[in-house]
């Protein structure tokens, strides 16, 4: 091992940034040039069937068996003249990665005659195998038959690997008996809910909308490593962390990377996966490093939330195959590093109406100011009466380490406004009470006319803050780096409407009893403001006083992912899931079913991994290099110099022997603990047995690694060290 660390070292220092060539092409010239969008549709498809077919999108309507087929015959022309031979339905089932099965264009007619074939039927529906994918159980081994059906609203694209290009058709997946088995179903689900629940409260002020879109913006946090030095590390390779490392001299502290110039050899990787992206339709437009060693961060321009969702999948996975070609490993665990800041997804959330009205944004007049106030108070409210299901929707094993943790909201849910937002709503509590008299301007006494048009800078941001308002969105900041951002987003959308649709009913009501429409609506916004005061905190989310105010509060503080998805099948969970037919009852304990195994075999796996390495490598090592001491002292006290020297060494090889020792009964303990939890047949016990028994043994494991790494010779050392894996590249 720690010869490979060395020819790994070596590499390193031969690397050269790639050239990325230039074309020369403007990015507005080639962007979305490998994709179906409009533009393709209408050069390739007959204007009758593209009218058919923008009207069925519009409208979420059924595609009908003709428009099918001129969009297959027109998506295999233009493929095929971009030099693609085969098509996949790209979808995204509950592994958390992409899926793809190709086939080919080319077939035989009835005359046994080659041809290039698509038709309809094979565009709208494909048929994988639903019991290989997580299913908690919905589909056995013998009941394999599963269906992917295309998602018109998301276009199709061409995906070129190794020289072959395929079109990708993003799909829905869904099980023969109808539940879905991905990330993407219910997503559209959740947006078709909150749109029509938005656009019913929309025309209490405007009966001109239309249309209300969910708009998302999704940051990528990610590491990169040298080639080289990740497969010299097996814990990298095996569970996408390091498990053992003890920290180098300099980390973050000297905020020195932050912003810093990017590296020559990241910058032409960065060059070459945002040009890969941009052909895409992928609207990247930053980059930059972020706050640890070698992080770094990218984000686009805001979309609709299920294109966002369908590209940032696709980003990460162009974002490893061009890592691959510049010799880099893209980390997109959440804590790669200890002791360094870990990596999230800040998904940036918003509504905007068909008229060009964001519904988070202040307007220039009192009235929609009043609209803003009841989207965001709102959103607040339903945040604060759904909290514990939103935490829910972010956990999982590998975001319990970044949660809470350097520069990572805590697992507490709380929303940061601002404090001159937080000034209205107090304001709102308080004058609401102020009788009205005929003529009143309710604007004016009740302070809504105050707000100013633009908020993006009236207030600093809260980086401790797991849900904050930044001027016209909100900023959902604990989705972690790894996770597909549907999971957030359907549980936001969810909680959004059903508390949309609470509001109308109860607008109407006092409506109904003779209250002016204005007052109304404030009367209930201001119930809201008071009954949802708990959930906003303006401060340190990393204090523990915070920790001990919020328990004050009545507000939960759930670390674990096992305890924290209690939530998710909770009885108010399941009745508003299948209130707005997001999920069954059998889909949402199918899903919980999947998440708790994957936690469980997540932290079995780095469980095996780190025995493995501690016992036949790092013990082994330790022994070596204590044999090399213990000849030494030999070697002195025949020489007839047993010194205090002497005595320090002695010390050293007890020390060493003390750290074996715990390793050795740990590693143990840590192994029984597994064995015993593989037993207990419930899956959501195993899962907190793992985490409260098997899990507990790697803190004390590491801790002696760690130590053992200070004193073993750094020329013996196995593993690739902190200082080599984040400084040398």
């Amino acid at each position: 091992m720690a010869i490979l660390r060395f020819k790994a070292l070596e590499l390193v220092d031969l690397r050269q940034p790639l050239t990325v060539i230039n074309t020369g092409e403007r990015r507005s010239d080639s962007f979305g040039k490998n994709v179906f969008n409009l533009d393709a549709m209408r050069a390739n498809m007959p204007g009758e069937y593209f009218k058919k077919l923008q009207s069925a999108i519009k409208q979420g309507a059924p595609v009908e068996r003709n428009v099918a087929d001129a969009v297959a015959s027109a998506m295999k022309t233009w493929a095929m003249a971009k030099g693609a031979t085969h098509y996949t339905h790209w979808f995204q089932p509950l592994t958390g990665a992409t899926a793809e099965k190709h086939d080919s264009f080319f077939d035989l007619n009835s005359d046994g005659r080659p041809i290039e074939n698509f038709k309809g039927s094979a565009l709208v529906q494909q048929e994988p195998d639903a019991s290989s994918f997580p299913n908690g159980g919905i589909r056995n081994t013998f009941e394999a038959r599963g269906y992917t059906a295309w998602d018109p609203t998301s276009p199709a694209f061409i995906i070129e690997t190794g020289g072959a290009k395929t079109l990708c058709i993003p799909t829905i997946f869904v099980a023969y008996t109808g539940e879905a088995l991905d990330y993407k179903a219910p997503l559209l689900k959740s947006l078709a809910v909150l749109e029509k629940a938005a656009l019913d409260v929309c025309h209490y002020f405007d009966k001109d909308v239309a249309r209300v879109s969910t708009t998302l913006g999704i940051e990528q946090e990610y590491f990169l490593v040298d080639k080289a030095l990740y497969a010299a590390r097996p814990d990298l390779v095996m569970t996408g962390r390091t498990l053992f490392g003890h920290a180098p001299a300099k980390g973050q502290q000297l905020d020195d990377h932050y912003f810093g110039s990017i590296p020559a050899r990241v910058h032409a990787y960065m060059l070459e996966y945002e040009e890969e992206a941009n052909k895409l339709g992928i609207p990247l437009r930053t980059r930059h490093n972020e706050v640890a060693p070698h992080q770094f961060e990218c984000a686009p321009t805001f979309e609709d939330a299920n294109l966002a969702v369908d590209h940032n999948q696709l980003l990460m996975d162009i974002m490893a195959r061009v890592a691959d070609k510049h010799n880099f490993k893209v980390l997109l665990h959440e804590k790669p590093f200890a002791g360094v800041n870990g990596s999230g997804k800040h998904n940036n959330w918003a509504l905007s109406t068909d008229t060009g009205v964001n519904l988070l944004a202040p307007g220039r007049r009192p009235k929609e100011n009043l609209q803003f106030l009841t989207f965001f108070i709102t959103t607040i409210k339903a945040v604060h009466r759904y909290a514990d299901l939103l935490r829910s929707s972010i956990a999982s094993a590998s975001n319990d380490h970044r949660l809470g943790a350097n520069e990572a909201p805590p697992a507490i849910m709380s929303v940061f406004v601002g404090s001159m937002l937080d000034s209205v709503m107090d304001e709102l509590e308080r004058t609401a009470k102020v009788p009205l008299d005929k003529g009143d301007n309710i604007y004016l006494k009740l302070g809504i006319d105050k707000i100013p048009a633009i908020l993006l800078d009236n207030t600093d941001r809260n980086r401790t803050s797991p849900f904050a308002f930044t001027g016209n969105k909100f900023e959902f900041r604990a989705v972690g780096s790894s996770a597909n951002c549907s999971s957030a987003m359907t549980t936001l959308n969810t909680i959004v409407a059903d508390q949309l649709i609470d509001f109308k009913t109860s607008v109407d009501a006092l409506i109904a009893d003779g209250r002016k429409k204005e007052v109304a609506i404030v009367d209930v916004l201001r119930d809201y403001v008071i009954t949802s005061k708990h959930i906003r905190f303006e401060g340190n989310g990393y204090s523990d006083e915070w920790k001990d105010e919020a328990a004050q509060r009545g507000l939960s503080n759930v670390p674990t992912t096992p305890q924290a998805l209690d939530a998710m099948v909770a009885d108010s969970a399941a009745e508003l899931f299948a209130r707005h037919r997001i999920f069954s009852h059998v889909e949402l304990h199918a899903r919980h079913e999947i998440l708790l195994e994957d936690y469980m075999k997540k932290i079995q796996i780095e469980g095996r991994v780190m025995g493995d390495l501690a016992i036949n490598h790092i013990i082994p090592t330790a022994i070596a290099y204590q044999t090399k001491l213990i000849t030494n002292v030999r070697g002195l006290r025949d020489l007839g110099l047993d010194d205090e020297n002497t005595n320090v060494t002695v010390d050293t090889i007890k020390s060493i022997s003390r750290h074996m020792a715990t390793i050795k009964n740990e590693v143990e303990g840590m192994t029984n603990a597994r064995k015993a939890a593989n037993k207990i047949e419930d899956m959501r016990e195993r899962a907190i047995a793992y985490c409260d028994t098997v899990k507990t043994h790697f803190d004390t494991i590491r801790r002696s690694v760690d130590k053992l790494e200070l004193m073993v010779d750094d020329e013996d050392w196995p593993l690739v060290k902190y200082r080599e894996l984040l400084f040398q590249h």
